[in-house]
């Protein structure tokens, strides 16, 4: 019993009380969907999801390209794109400054991730919006990002995947430069469909606003994680305009499915065997 005690408990010279050896933080969090405490390491053995309830938590950019890619054949493009503030946008902080606290924050240089790799041996464009940048808004540069990505995939002829997860739409720092990002990444997509392109869209939570009203939607598969918010404006903001009680659960991806805006709810471990075996249904 001594030696159990020792292990456990130390004593402290100046003061004689004793010391208890604490948890190291980090080890366990709290899942937002049903709040059991989970063993980190366990949550992220499966990816990002709750091993009680299957909620699937928001993970980043960087991430979604290690688990949907083959290990090690991510080549990322127009890594040197960087946005300018043309507007000289000033909140509770300058939009330069808000930049840079942002890419210090995240290590993103915006809220995209674009470039080119395999899945399952199969060579395709890939794209990926994080909400952890400025809510995943669409700036001038994020718009860019895809809109070459869409081209190089037309050019290349390789499938398209964009797997969106902005909770913001048109970033309200660039005005009218933000909004026309919506416009040209749909002619760009317009583009890659007349030339014969396969684009998956792979919705998440959360994608809304600008982002959910152009590229998100236009999917010739559109495939979501279980339970993502997808829409163009919050619950309550459309209640609060139309004065109506809306139908329960209305935004989420199950709803969706019902009703044929999407066509496949796809867990998070299955979503890299879905998009190969899509590729392959439809000869690309």
């Amino acid at each position: 019993m001594a030696s159990v005690s020792s292990e456990l408990v130390s004593q402290t010279e100046e003061s004689g009380k004793p010391k208890k050896r604490g948890v190291p933080e980090g080890l366990w969090q709290r899942c937002p969907g049903c709040q059991a405490v989970i063993f980190r390491k366990q949550a992220e053995q499966q990816l990002g999801v709750c091993p009680e309830c299957d909620y699937h938590w928001t993970i980043t950019a960087q991430q979604r390209i290690e688990q949907v890619l083959d290990t090690g054949t991510f080549e990322e493009w127009d890594t040197n794109l960087h946005s300018l503030d043309p507007l000289e946008f000033k909140d509770k902080k300058s939009y330069a400054e808000r930049l840079v606290a942002e890419q210090k924050r995240t290590g993103l240089r915006e809220a995209a991730l674009t470039g080119c790799g395999m899945i399952r041996a199969r060579r395709v464009a890939i794209g990926v919006t994080d909400s952890a940048f400025i809510m995943g808004s669409m700036g001038s540069v994020v718009g860019e990002k895809l809109t070459r990505l869409i081209e190089r995939a037309t050019a290349q002829d390789l499938p398209l995947i964009i797997i969106s997860g902005s909770g913001g739409g048109a970033r309200m720092h660039e005005g009218i430069l933000s909004l026309m990002q919506m416009a040209k990444t749909t002619a760009a997509l317009a583009k890659f469909h007349e030339a014969g392109g396969l684009f998956i869209s792979v919705l998440t939570n959360p994608t809304m606003g600008g982002v959910a009203a152009s590229f998100a939607s236009l999917g010739d598969l559109i495939f979501a994680e279980p339970k993502a918010l997808v829409g163009f404006a919050g619950p309550r903001t459309i209640k609060a305009t139309i004065r109506i009680d809306l139908p329960e659960g209305f935004q989420t991806s199950e709803f969706l499915l019902e009703h044929g805006f999407v066509d496949r709810i796809v867990p998070r471990n299955k979503l890299k065997l879905e998009i190969a075996r899509a590729i392959d249904y439809c000869g690309k």
